[in-house]
């Protein structure tokens, strides 16, 4: 999961695209990146770290041109080091620089393809993959053509914003949709990103989601052109609204803000069906806060602030190794001993992935003397790898395949275990009930994915996954 600016404007955009990144920082802390171009040639800086940490006053200074992308990077595929870092660039045909949001499932049999057709792939990050595979496709085709090519060959997903030097900004997304794309304008510039969080910071009025599918292309003289490249049913990505998004955007027309105020509403009525009744609901910081509010107020118990989070502290989710994950939960949260102590204490939290950070969580609570602990999950139990762009890739990572609901409870170290309802986490995110009609991938929990993806493929991504 990635998060992907690109901009065309009338005037110098390395700010915009800095001021653009930082607000959608929450989507990846591994590396970032930003190249303009200036009529001439392309400008470049990217690396490990968060935005702050690695562009300086001087940096932007530099990267002149009113045109550029910028990328922050959470790594899926790749060991994660600084040459992977996005965008990426190539001089042929044109001089081509792009950026994406999602997973390429067939990476290394495109890889090998690219490389037998004399395409030279320097790192192992599969931004590179598309970027060749566009540039090798625009030799002999239109932009529109071209597209559609890249989206013949590639499986997995993928929202990409890419510029064809001279010519124009190109953004297109996967058929399914699975990670989230928006396009707007201000004035007589245009922006496409992640998540809507970032016009509203830049101050672009939201003209619409890229739809799945689908390319829009803007040329150097503001004439917007799209195509509907390929159609298949939407299929985005639900664990957007559970955790990874910013609550004040909205992807696809649905607000993240509701879907997860939903989320608590719908997961009051399995408390209430297990007969629980604590004193307190307390939410895991920050991206339960919203569902435990609701939570709480459906069931007429009162929603306090009992775990203080360090605001310099990564999201644990994505840390590499369950170690770090453990030591993070003591740096990053403390609890308030006074709402806590001798209450029984209903934890909120987005989910329950490995038991890892639950685990350390309940423990943390512990300390402060409470007279009991219940756990909430605000999504159903993950079961099934996420191929598409979610680091939890192999099947042996999930506690809830290997173990059921009373041995996760006894696992992390809870009184009483709540676990969202599938049902009413796609009640609540605005989906149909029913499984096969549902817009949204929910492979993590169905095991249902919205592209084929061979046996063997699984095997190796679990490989590498182990090896890293």
């Amino acid at each position: 999961m990635c998060g992907v600016i690109g901009i065309l404007g009338d005037s110098i955009v390395a700010p915009d695209l800095w001021v653009g990144l930082i607000s959608m920082q929450h989507r990846g802390q591994d590396a970032a990146g930003i190249v303009t171009y200036s009529g001439d040639r392309f400008h470049l800086k990217k690396g490990k770290g968060t935005v702050q940490s690695l562009f300086t006053e001087a940096d932007i200074n530099r990267l002149i041109g009113n045109v550029g992308i910028g990328h922050v990077r959470y790594p899926t595929i790749g060991a994660g080091d600084p040459e992977d870092a996005q965008p990426f660039y190539t001089n042929t045909p044109y001089g081509i620089a792009i950026a994406h949001n999602g997973n390429v499932i067939n990476y290394s049999e495109l890889k090998s393809w690219l490389i037998h057709h004399q395409r030279h792939i320097n790192t192992s990050c599969d931004a590179e993959v598309i970027l060749n595979l566009l540039a090798l496709e625009l030799e002999e085709k239109s932009i529109f053509d071209a597209v559609c090519g890249v989206m013949d060959k590639v499986n997995g997903s993928y929202s990409c914003v890419a510029f064809i030097a001279n010519h124009g900004l190109l953004a297109f997304r996967d058929p399914h949709g699975v990670k989230p794309l928006k396009f707007g304008r201000r004035d007589k510039s245009f922006c496409f990103a992640s998540e809507s969080v970032a016009l509203d910071t830049l101050g672009y009025e939201i003209s619409r989601d890229v739809a799945p599918g689908e390319a829009i292309f803007v040329s150097l003289k503001g004439k917007v052109s799209s195509k509907q490249i390929k159609k298949a049913f939407p299929r985005h990505c639900i664990f957007e609204y559970i955790y990874f998004a910013r609550p004040d955007s909205i992807l696809d027309s649905i607000p993240v803000y509701e879907a997860r105020f939903n989320l608590g509403k719908e997961l009051g009525k399995e408390v209430m069906q297990l007969g629980l009744k604590p004193d307190v609901v307390i939410p895991v910081p920050d991206t339960a806060r919203t569902t435990a509010q609701a939570l709480a107020h459906s069931i007429g118990v009162p929603h306090r602030e009992g775990l203080i989070k360090n605001r310099y502290i990564a999201r644990t989710f994505i840390m590499p190794r369950d170690t770090r994950r453990m030591e993070y939960v003591r740096y990053k949260l403390n609890p308030i001993r006074y709402e806590i102590e001798g209450k029984r204490v209903l934890l909120v939290d987005d989910s329950i992935v490995r038991g890892t950070t639950s685990k350390a969580i309940v423990t943390l609570v512990r300390k402060a003397k409470p007279k009991a602990v219940y756990f909430a999950s605000s999504c159903p139990p993950l079961k099934y790898p996420c191929f598409y762009g979610i680091d939890m890739q192999t099947r042996q990572e999930f506690i809830a395949r290997k173990k059921s609901i009373t041995e996760i409870r006894a696992e992390i170290g809870a009184d009483e275990l709540v676990y969202q309802s599938f049902k009413g986490m796609l009640k609540a995110v605005g989906g149909e009930t029913s499984s096969n009609k549902t817009s949204y991938c929910t492979a993590c929990f169905s095991g249902k994915y919205p592209t084929k993806i061979p046996e063997r493929e699984i095997r190796r991504i679990e490989k590498e996954r182990s090896q890293s």
